[in-house]
């Protein structure tokens, strides 16, 4: 999620088929009968009905459209274009595009016909692990520029990558954020030491 002279994690760790094959993995576990829409769920549970969310780094669409279906004014932006192109054609009601998170700003998302303030941005699903190396900070520092006064930010990614969650809580204290929970799943569950996962939820100063 990031120029072309610095790829991202992604684009570096997966071909043009693996990227192709993941668009259509949750279509896959929901066909099993398997849960997909615990992020969505959680999200959905901290706004207020009507809020504007931003699904960053949103992929094939899957959280934005469970939200947009709430009744929420979601829409999603992710750098990888296969993953764009197959959330619109999944979800042709959904507003969906092609963004680079580093780039993100009032003028980028107005240009994409977006709204250009969220009262909610959700980055789920490894979204943080996943951008250029060296670049996290400054997409949290571009998300904070389209965050509302008040406005929360939620991250949700494993513990055993590079990018840690101390990295992150350092980011986001930064731009002036508080850090308001912390789970070890997307269902709640405590976080420990232990714990393969965090989701962690901010607020931004009123």
């Amino acid at each position: 999620m990031n120029s072309e002279a610095t790829p991202t994690r992604w684009a570096i760790e997966r071909s043009e088929q693996q990227r192709r094959d993941y668009a259509k993995r949750f279509e896959r576990i929901a066909a099993k009968g398997e849960d997909v829409h615990g992020e969505a769920r959680f999200v959905d549970a901290l706004a207020s009905r009507g809020s504007a969310i931003l699904d960053a780094g949103c992929g094939a669409g899957r959280l934005a459209a469970y939200l947009h279906a709430c009744g929420h004014d979601a829409v999603g932006i992710d750098a990888d274009p296969l993953l764009i192109a197959a959330g619109r054609a999944t979800h042709p009601h959904l507003r969906l595009a092609t963004l680079d998170l580093t780039t993100i700003s009032p003028t980028t998302l107005q240009s994409a016909r977006l709204p250009t303030s969220y009262d909610v941005i959700v980055a789920a699903g490894n979204v943080m692990v996943y951008v250029a190396p060296g670049t996290e900070a400054l997409v949290v520092e571009r998300l904070n520029a389209v965050l509302k006064p008040g406005g929360r930010a939620v991250f949700g990614f494993h513990t055993d990558r590079d990018y840690t969650h101390d990295h992150l809580d350092e980011a986001t204290r930064l731009v002036g954020w508080t850090r308001e929970f912390r789970f070890g799943t997307w269902q709640c569950e405590p976080y420990s030491a232990a714990s393969d996962w965090a989701t962690s939820v901010y607020r931004s100063p009123s």
